[in-house]
Formats: structure tokens, C-alpha cells, sequence
């Protein structure tokens, strides 16, 4: 078992994409992991999941399908992995709510980066390193100047923010 940090993309968001999140801890477990604990009700748990964790995540994906009835990317990382990508967060952060990591399923193409910043962005900012994406809008997400879902689209690569107030939550409830 090793603790990974899971995250479901487009959980509960608008009108689609409902999952309780004791179901979604119900359906974990049901997949071997133990010591399940979900944050906030936007697809955020930490769990000691079995075996390879791109099964896992695979397998995650395949039962919400089933179950729920549509299909959500899983993306997971370690804590160390959060760790890292939380220090390596290019900008000065004065809110941490304004301040996002989205975490990749993969790894972009330098052509598909390089098409991506070609796209206006404002005062807002983004960087990827590896398979993080991290970003920085100057007036919050909820007024972004940058179209994050055409540089998102651009990148070739599906992924999930989380601003670091939640990822920081996320490692502390892995460390304990």
C-alpha cells in the first residue's frame, strides 16, 4: 500500500459530475484502499491504495463510469510529489487562493507548450514544470484574464487545479 493523493477532475462542479462524498469513499474502499479520507467535496481524498498507482487510478475511473454514470480523469500523486510541486510553484504567492497547481496527466510536448503560449493571458501567469501546470491569476480564478480552458485544450493533456491552500490541506492530511 502507499499513500497517494487523488484527484477526481470535474467532481462536483455545476450541475454535472455528482458524486456524495461518501460514496466516493464507499467506492475506494470497495477498490482495496484503506485510511480513505476525502477533503472538501470537489473529488480531493488521500487514501493507501494497492498495487501500481496508475491501476488504481485506471480502475477509479472505470467504476465511476460504471456506477455514476459518466467518466472523470483520476490523477494521483504521492505526498512527496505534492510536496514538490508546491515548492517548485514559480511566482510569488500574496494569496494562495489566486495561486493553483493543476495537476497533468502526463507530460506536455514542447510544441504543444509553445502553441499554448501563444495565447493571451493578461497580467495572469502560468508555468509548466513536468506534469504540473502552475498558475497565478492576478484577480482570482472566479475573473481570470487568461482563457485557461484554450491554453488547457492547447497543452494537449487533461488536468485538475487545486489552489494551495487545498494542496497545502491535502499533505498535511497525508503526513498525519
Amino acid at each position: 500500500m502507499t499513500t497517494r493523493i487523488v484527484f477526481l477532475r470535474a467532481i462536483n462542479v455545476g450541475g454535472s459530475g455528482k458524486v456524495p462524498m461518501a460514496e466516493l469513499r464507499d467506492i475506494v474502499a470497495d477498490l482495496g484502499a484503506t485510511d480513505v479520507q476525502t477533503y472538501i467535496a470537489s473529488g480531493n481524498l488521500v487514501a493507501d491504495v494497492p498495487g501500481k498507482a496508475a491501476d488504481f487510478d485506471r480502475a477509479l475511473e472505470k467504476t465511476i463510469e460504471e456506477k455514476c454514470g459518466f467518466f472523470r480523469d483520476v490523477i494521483s500523486r504521492t505526498p512527496a510529489q505534492l510536496k514538490k510541486a508546491l515548492d517548485a510553484h514559480p511566482f510569488e504567492v500574496s494569496e494562495p487562493k489566486y495561486s493553483y497547481v493543476s495537476f497533468l496527466t502526463g507530460k506536455p510536448t514542447a510544441e504543444a507548450i509553445a502553441k499554448a503560449e501563444t495565447y493571451p493571458t493578461g497580467d495572469d501567469e502560468w508555468k509548466v514544470i513536468g506534469t504540473e501546470m502552475h498558475i497565478k491569476y492576478a484577480n482570482g480564478a472566479g475573473r481570470p484574464e487568461m482563457k485557461a480552458d484554450s491554453i488547457a485544450r492547447a497543452l494537449k493533456v487533461p488536468g485538475t487545479a487545486r489552489n494551495l491552500n487545498t494542496v497545502k490541506k491535502l499533505i498535511e492530511l497525508a503526513d498525519r
